[in-house]
C-alpha cells in the first residue's frame, strides 16, 4: 500500500541520518575552530532531517487520502453495478443468473441456426455437385460401351437358289410345308418374294434350328418328310453348340476366366432369349461393360460389378422355375460358388431384395441404362412372345400332350399327342377343351385355330 512505502521510505532516511551523525562524531578534529563548523553543520543537518521527515509524514498522509478515497469509489462502483443488475433484473422479471442463462441461451439458438443455415448450403451444393458428378459418370460410361441399337425379330429370310425350289419346299399337296412346320414348331411362308422365303416364330430357339434345318435342305438338295426330321435332329444340336460358344464368347468379352461350365452353358442359352425385343445375352454383356465403366469412374473395384451385371438375369434361362428370374438366378449361382457381393447383386437388382452393396446398386444402374437406351426394347414384341408361350402352355398342361407349337404369329396352336394315349375321339374333345380354355384366358385379335395331331407310326427293320 502507499503509507507502508511511505512509512520505510522514512526509516530509511532516520538510518542514514543516524550513520552521518555517528561518522561525523568519529572524525571530528581536534581543534577547537572545526568543532564549531561541525556543530553548524550538524545543526544544519538535522534541521533539513526534520524537513524531509515533516514532508514525508504530509506524503503520508495524502497517500492515505487517495487510498480512501480510492475505496470510496470502489464501493460507489461496485454498490451501482449491483443497482443496475437489480434494475435490469426488475425490467426483464428475472434474477441475473437467469438473465445470463437466457443470454447464453439465445446466443447458442443463433449460432444452431447459422450452423443449420450453411449445413442447408454445403448440402444443397453437394446435392447439385452429386447430381452433375453422377450425369457425367453416366454419360462417361454410355459413350464409352459401344452398343448395337437393334432389336430381335421373330421371322428371319433364308435365301433360296431359284424361284423354282419353292415348290419343291411346298411339296405335293403342300406335305413338305406341314411337315417342316410340324417337325420344326415354325412357320414357313411362302410367298411373292423373289428366291426367299421366311421363317417364322417367336421361340428365338426353335426359330434357329428350324433356320439351320432349311438352310441344310436347301444345300442338299433333297426336301420330303423323312429327310426334314433327319436334317432337324442335327440342327437341334448345332443350335445347342451355337448357344455354348455364345456363352464362352460372352465370358470371354466381359474378361472372366474363372465362371463355372454349367454357368456359362445357363449363359450361353439366354442368347436365344428376348425381353422386350431384346436379346438378353446382349442385354448382360453391354450391362456387364457399363457396370465396370460406372465402377472404374466411381474408384470402386469393377471386377465384381462386371461379373454381377454378367449373371444378373441368369434366371432367365431357367424356364421351369416358379420363382422370380432374380432369385432364381441368385440361387443357381449361390450353388456354383459365386461370391455372396455377386450372388447379392444378382437376386438385389429388381428389389425384391434391398440392396446394401455398392455393387449391387451399380448393377441395378447399368440394367436400367441398358434396358432404356434407345433402340433396345419393344414392348409390342415381348407381348406377342408371352402370348404365345400362354398359349403353349395352356395347351401342354393337358394329359396326352406330346409337343405344343404356336404357329402363325400365333393364330393357330398345333399339338402333337401320344396316340397311344389319346384316340380320335379324344383328340376332337381335346381340341375343343384347349379352345374353350384360350377363349377363357386370354384377351387376342381375331381367333386362334387349335389343330391335335394324332399320328401312329409302325417301324420294322429288314436284316
Amino acid at each position: 500500500m502507499p503509507i507502508e512505502w511511505a512509512m520505510g521510505l522514512v526509516a530509511l532516511v532516520v538510518v542514514a541520518a543516524v550513520v552521518i551523525v555517528l561518522l561525523g562524531r568519529r572524525s571530528r578534529p581536534p581543534a577547537g575552530g572545526a568543532d564549531a563548523r561541525l556543530e553548524a553543520l550538524q545543526v544544519e543537518r538535522e534541521e533539513r532531517l526534520n524537513r524531509e521527515r515533516t514532508e514525508l509524514e504530509r506524503t503520508r498522509v495524502e497517500l492515505a487520502e487517495r487510498d480512501a478515497e480510492v475505496s470510496r469509489r470502489a464501493a460507489a462502483l461496485a454498490e451501482g453495478e449491483a443497482d443496475l443488475e437489480r434494475r435490469l433484473a426488475e425490467l426483464a422479471g428475472v434474477s441475473a443468473e437467469q438473465a445470463r442463462a437466457k443470454v447464453l441461451a439465445e446466443a447458442a439458438s443463433a449460432a444452431k441456426a447459422d450452423a443449420a443455415r450453411v449445413a442447408a448450403e454445403i448440402e444443397d451444393q453437394a446435392v447439385a455437385e452429386a447430381e452433375q458428378r453422377a450425369r457425367a459418370v453416366v454419360a462417361t460410361s454410355v459413350a464409352r460401351v459401344a452398343a448395337q441399337q437393334t432389336a430381335e425379330t421373330s421371322v428371319v429370310a433364308v435365301a433360296l437358289p431359284s424361284e423354282d425350289f419353292k415348290g419343291r419346299l411346298i411339296g405335293k399337296d403342300g406335305r413338305n410345308i406341314r411337315a417342316f412346320e410340324q417337325v420344326t414348331g415354325a412357320t414357313l411362308i411362302i410367298d411373292d418374294s423373289p428366291d426367299t422365303v421366311m421363317v417364322s416364330c417367336f421361340d428365338p430357339r426353335r426359330r434357329d434350328s428350324a433356320r439351320r434345318t432349311l438352310s441344310e435342305l436347301i444345300a442338299d438338295g433333297r426336301v420330303h418328310p423323312a429327310r426334314i426330321e433327319e436334317v432337324h435332329q442335327g440342327s437341334v444340336a448345332a443350335t445347342d453348340q451355337a448357344a455354348q460358344r455364345a456363352g464362352e464368347d460372352a465370358v470371354a468379352d466381359v474378361g472372366i476366366t474363372d465362371l463355372a461350365p454349367a454357368l456359362v452353358t445357363t449363359l450361353g442359352a439366354l442368347t436365344f432369349r428376348t425381353s422386350y425385343g431384346q436379346n438378353v445375352l446382349a442385354h448382360l454383356v453391354e450391362s456387364a461393360h457399363l457396370a465396370g465403366t460406372l465402377a472404374a469412374e466411381l474408384g470402386v473395384d469393377p471386377t465384381i460389378c462386371r461379373r454381377a451385371a454378367l449373371l444378373h438375369d441368369l434366371g432367365k434361362a431357367l424356364i421351369d422355375d416358379e420363382r422370380s428370374h432374380a432369385l432364381a438366378g441368385a440361387e443357381l449361382a449361390r450353388k456354383h460358388g459365386e461370391h455372396a457381393d455377386v450372388v447379392h447383386a444378382i437376386e438385389a437388382h429388381h428389389n425384391e431384395v434391398a440392396p446394401t452393396t455398392v455393387e449391387a446398386v451399380l448393377v441395378q444402374a447399368a440394367d436400367a441404362i441398358s434396358a432404356s437406351r434407345p433402340g433396345a426394347r419393344r414392348e409390342s414384341l415381348e407381348a406377342y412372345v408371352q402370348r404365345a408361350q400362354h398359349l403353349e402352355k395352356i395347351a401342354a398342361a393337358h394329359p396326352g400332350v406330346e409337343r405344343v407349337y404356336a404357329v402363325q404369329a400365333g393364330r393357330e396352336v398345333r399339338i402333337m399327342v401320344a396316340p397311344e394315349q389319346v384316340s380320335d375321339a379324344d383328340s376332337r374333345a381335346l381340341a375343343k377343351a384347349i379352345a374353350a380354355e384360350i377363349q377363357a384366358q386370354l384377351t387376342y385379335p381375331g381367333q386362334i385355330k387349335v389343330t391335335v395331331v394324332r399320328e401312329s407310326r409302325a417301324t420294322a427293320v429288314a436284316r
